[in-house]
């Protein structure tokens, strides 16, 4: 044990970051042990580069900004149909063959709704119950029924520190949602160490260092250590399609989204959304000078973000919606050469600290920074890069805040979100749904349609009282 000690001490003395044994004395053995796994899980020096490469600034907003241009761009809206269809059956064939699977970035816990779980476990109040993870999962089913096939598409689920160990347990407890164990695999994004603005280690308590997650662009390096990577490749994997947990809408593994991407050899994909006023304050997918970029809403200059073109749409109108693709020759490329290059991004955080004598403190404004990579910051190493404009309504609508009056992006606006949507499905296959005192309320389980398709045999010719639940 005293050489371990010496030999960590010395690492973090070096690295000017020898403050973290300054209590050594008056922890417990299990305090040290906690210590020192942290310690030996992190490097000091890593942590200083990524600090001054930090403090270096992130580029400054770039000058030859210029929207998406049309030949890299595919949409939902204005594509023909016989292009659509043909790009959904490319897609398809792809799953069938079991070239595809989907990452899902499940990190993030439910503080903002109010609830201490992870987020992927969280109902929205749908009729059903149904989390958000069990919505995922049955869509995988339906995918993998659309295609054809009876070979799994494999799940990776990336985890934090703090939602892995629940995350599985929930998965465990309700049997998989009925997937194959086999093809659903978890694996957690790094940590690093909070600082102080001087790049300093904080002290969470006299034998913790104050960790956080290293953001969703962790998720490469993430990738490649948990041998997530590897497997997806000894699988025979292809393509990816990455998404975030939160999006009530998702449509999980989108056969016409890979099916373009496919179709334009794309190494690298951004599913978007429409823009519609200038002021939302979402990324916007830009190319800027010969690369893409997701450019922050404050990036833009206010003459950019309004600028229309002769059809009087926005011309910087590409929101990210955190829906990407990759194929698994250009993830390999990026954790064996791009990784290291991708710059940190700064979070001001209130982050709970020890003073000097060793008293816990709970700050009352930001005092620290976390440092974070973004998951789009691969972006600019693409070769061929494609971007595929899905209609809001049927693909997007995020969970992020707790319900409360006028609120948006919450369970309320998401739960009216999949009820407007269903009951378009029924509309559509010749049904209806009447309105009752709470509205227009109707659910249609994944595993009954994964996107409006074979309905007409349920709801044709029939009007149903609200609430009206298909599963």
């Amino acid at each position: 044990m005293s050489a371990n000690v010496d030999e960590q001490r010395a690492r973090y003395e070096a690295a000017g970051q020898g403050h973290v044994f300054r209590f050594w004395e008056q922890l417990s053995q299990g305090q040290r042990d906690t210590l020192l796994s942290q310690l030996k899980d992190t490097d000091p020096e890593e942590v200083g580069r990524s600090y001054r490469a930090m403090q270096r600034g992130q580029p400054e907003a770039p000058e030859d900004v210029k929207p998406v241009p049309e030949d890299a761009f595919g949409s939902m809206a204005r594509s023909p149909a016989s292009l659509l269809s043909q790009w959904e059956k490319q897609g398809l064939e792809q799953i069938a063959e079991g070239r595809m699977a989907v990452l899902l970035l499940a990190g993030g816990q439910g503080t903002r709704l109010g609830m201490s779980c992870p987020k992927g476990m969280v109902s929205v109040g749908l009729p059903s119950g149904k989390s958000l993870f069990q919505l995922q999962a049955e869509r995988i089913r339906a995918l993998q029924k659309l295609a054809g096939t009876a070979k799994p598409v494999p799940w990776y689920i990336v985890t934090s520190a703090h939602t892995h160990a629940p995350t599985e347990a929930f998965f465990r407890e309700q049997a998989w949602f009925g997937l194959d164990p086999d093809s659903v695999r978890f694996f957690q994004q790094g940590q690093l160490p909070a600082l102080t603005a001087s790049g300093k280690i904080i002290l969470q308590d006299k034998g913790l260092i104050a960790m956080a997650p290293n953001g969703n662009g962790g998720v490469y390096r993430a990738l490649s250590s948990s041998g997530a990577l590897a497997d997806m490749q000894a699988r025979g994997v292809r393509h990816v399609h990455a998404y975030c947990v939160d999006n009530v809408l998702v449509r999980v593994g989108d056969p016409a989204f890979l099916g373009f991407c496919i179709h334009k050899n794309a190494d690298c994909g951004a599913e978007v959304v429409e823009k519609v006023d200038p002021t939302e304050p979402v990324g916007v997918v830009c190319r800027v000078g010969d690369h893409y970029r997701v450019l922050e809403y404050s990036e833009i200059s206010s003459e950019l973000a309004s600028r229309r073109g002769t059809n009087g749409r926005l011309e910087f109108s590409a929101a990210s919606i955190c829906n990407h693709y990759f194929s698994v020759d250009f993830l390999e490329e990026v954790v064996r050469k791009y990784e290291p290059q991708m710059l940190y991004h700064v979070a001001h955080k209130k982050v709970g600290y020890v003073d000097d004598e060793g008293r816990p403190v709970a700050p009352d404004k930001p005092n620290g920074i976390k440092m974070e990579k973004f998951i789009f910051d691969v972006f600019p190493f693409s070769k061929n890069f494609a971007v595929f404009e899905v209609l809001r309504e049927d693909a997007f609508s995020p969970l992020k805040n707790a319900d409360k009056p006028g609120q948006v992006d919450c369970p309320s606006t998401a739960r009216k979100a999949v009820y407007s949507l269903h009951a378009h499905w029924v509309e559509k296959a010749g049904g209806h749904v009447s309105s009752g005192s709470g509205g227009v309320v109707c659910e249609i389980s994944p595993l009954v349609s994964y996107a409006g398709e074979a309905l007409q045999e349920h709801v044709k010719g029939k009007t149903f009282p609200s609430p009206f639940v298909l599963d």
